[in-house]
């Protein structure tokens, strides 16, 4: 099949010529169409897949190819990411459906659409083919999925990609950890925190291991505080059925927020290679003392239980604070602040370190402490809070924030998180993937607000959560709530 090749993003190394086949479980469902199907097509545009490639969508459904390329079409239009103008068979064609469910007894028709591939991308050996498989499914699917891929031998080589959260709890991960090692040598595994793949999360390191300005401050000696805050406007609707399984707390803290805090306070790794970084990363999440349900604010938005797909009665929690200790020399009694939440006020997406004040304060009062502040969203950008005297006669002091937008670096290529983290699968770079060890640290810390039976606080949609909550911040309050940070 003649498919377009775009050439390779400039500065990075290209894809290899091994024909690859990236399999989606969950194809039709609203993360495929958000996330993973728009991560494809842009490494598409920017020449990261080889030019024999495919992409096989399955689910429990029987779509024919062209009506699930037409899905696609409509998903990626939707999302912007195409226009009705573009040219889209290059794209298109690399598209099939394999419907009708998989199990270890029935593989609905993946066998046979892995044949019609291996003809469309001139493959005459199949076992030539290098799979990537990615689950876009709820955590209770992830071992027989699993079990699937061996029983149809489709494991020998591959990389399997598990969405998360990976696990409910602490019990639950070692039960799942368990059965998928049980097929998949931990090489083979890529537990995916598309966080970890945003440009700016990655700035977290690269500011702080490249600038002596930054190294030598990124302690407890002169950070006050750090705040991570990821609240939110979006509602639920479109995926609430899996929602009311996970809830604010394990679909957002133990995953995303918890590996923020591990990028801010791991100490300095042997070497920026990937196993090292990873090292670094887990080994601080083992010191994260478990929380503290006084110190943990749960809430759930009023109207939540009307939404279709909700359990009559369920105590999901929608919004979740917290303050996060983390028992090292250089972070103690430092207080990592957490948030995150539905329908509130505003979307923000920030890590933002408060520094110390001076002491003496020579030059009085001034309207806040410097504040280094990353902003995740969008292609990133990192701001810096800091005290300047007011150009003008006398000597009148205000504060006023200098911001490096990471697209405007020279060079810039950005990358969609999924994309840059799905090229790291296929170059099997794994810095910034979670290891066992780090995730059971990460259930351990939250499996007291699990055994507390605490019940979520209502809010008012569009309100910033639960009162209680605001207490949390003090004195700073929460800084995404400060129309001054962008």
């Amino acid at each position: 099949m003649d498919g377009e090749h775009v050439e390779t993003r400039g500065g990075g190394a290209g894809p290899d010529e091994q024909p690859t086949v990236i399999v989606l479980f969950g194809a039709t469902g609203d993360l495929a169409a958000r996330m993973v199907l728009p991560a494809v097509h842009a490494m598409v545009t920017q020449g990261l897949l080889p030019r024999r490639w495919a992409l096989i969508g399955n689910g429990r459904g029987d779509l024919s190819h062209d009506e699930f390329r037409e899905h696609v079409r409509e998903s990626l239009t939707a999302a912007d990411v195409v226009t009705e103008d573009d040219a889209w068979t290059g794209f298109g064609e690399r598209l099939f459906f394999a419907g009708r469910g998989f199990t270890e007894d029935d593989p609905g028709r993946m066998m046979n659409v892995l044949d019609q591939v291996a003809v469309a991308i001139d493959v005459e050996d199949r076992s030539t083919i290098r799979f990537l498989h990615y689950l876009a499914l709820p955590a209770t699917t992830f071992a027989a999925i699993t079990s699937a891929l061996a029983a149809h031998d489709l494991v020998d080589g591959a990389s399997v990609v598990f969405e998360k959260p990976y696990g409910t709890s602490s019990a639950s991960f070692r039960e799942l950890d368990d059965a998928v090692r049980e097929v998949l040598d931990e090489s083979q595994i890529y537990r995916i925190d598309h966080f970890l793949g945003k440009e700016a999360a990655q700035a977290l390191h690269v500011l702080r291991f490249g600038n002596g300005l930054f190294s030598s401050i990124w302690n407890r000696d002169h950070v006050r505080a750090v705040q991570i805050d990821i609240p939110e406007e979006l509602d639920v609707s479109d995926r609430a059925e899996f929602y009311d399984q996970t809830g604010a707390l394990r679909d957002m803290i133990v995953t995303h927020l918890f590996q923020l805090a591990a990028e801010v306070a791991m100490e300095p790794p042997v070497s920026m290679a990937p196993e090292s970084l990873r090292e670094a990363r887990e080994a601080v999440i083992a010191a994260f003392r478990p929380l503290d349900p006084d110190e943990t604010v749960l809430g759930q938005f009023d109207g939540y239980l009307d939404v279709e797909g909700v359990a009559d009665g369920s105590t999901t929690d929608t919004y979740a604070a917290t303050r996060l200790w983390v028992d090292t020399d250089r972070w103690r009694d430092v207080p990592f602040l957490l948030r995150t939440g539905k329908q509130l006020a505003a979307s923000a997406q920030q890590v933002s370190l408060v520094m110390r004040t001076p002491q003496p304060r020579l030059l009085g009062d001034v309207d806040g402490d410097n504040v280094l502040t990353f902003t995740l969203s969008g292609t990133g950008s990192v701001e810096l809070r800091v005290a300047a005297k007011r150009p003008g006669p006398g000597l009148e002091m205000t504060t006023s924030t200098v911001a490096l937008v990471l697209a405007d670096v020279p060079g810039a290529a950005p990358l969609p998180p999924y994309a840059r983290l799905l090229d790291d699968v296929l170059r099997g770079d794994r810095s910034l993937f979670t290891r066992p060890d780090g995730l059971a640290a990460a259930f351990a810390a939250i499996q007291p607000i699990l055994d507390s039976g605490s019940s979520p606080e209502p809010y008012d949609r569009g309100t910033w959560g639960p009162r209680a909550a605001q207490a949390l911040a003090e004195p700073d309050g929460w800084l995404a709530g400060d129309a001054s940070i962008t």
